[in-house]
């Protein structure tokens, strides 16, 4: 019987001091887990260099991705045990997600 894939969408921030070719190696390292597995990216939002609410691993800056794809659920711990390996990356979330956002917008906060 085949699993159904869902629809996720993930965060993933990678360490700030990289270099902008080996930021891009470790983005498609994160992409290739999730292929490789027979799951399916859709869209990649670059969300640049960002400061981090706090410290990890003695970074105070991290450089930000959402990533949107589809992979089915049960291939999903491989691909996060895949990412504890990375030290690249600094953290990451996956959540279910009901669409694919083409363009993100964010509200301005109170000042």
């Amino acid at each position: 019987m085949k699993e159904n894939n869902q629809q996720y969408e993930g965060m993933y921030i990678f360490n700030a001091t990289l270099s902008e070719d080996a930021r891009k190696k470790a983005l498609e390292k994160v992409t290739a887990g999730i292929t490789g597995r027979g799951g399916e990216v859709q869209k990649v939002h670059d969300q640049g260099r960002r400061k981090l609410a706090y410290e990890i691993r003695g970074s105070r800056e991290g450089y930000y991705y959402l990533v949107y794809f589809t992979s089915a659920t049960s291939k999903l711990a491989e691909v996060w045990k895949e990412y504890q390996l990375n030290e690249d990356l600094l953290r990451f979330m996956t959540v279910r997600a009901d669409e694919v956002k083409e363009n993100l917008e964010f509200k301005k906060l109170p000042e």
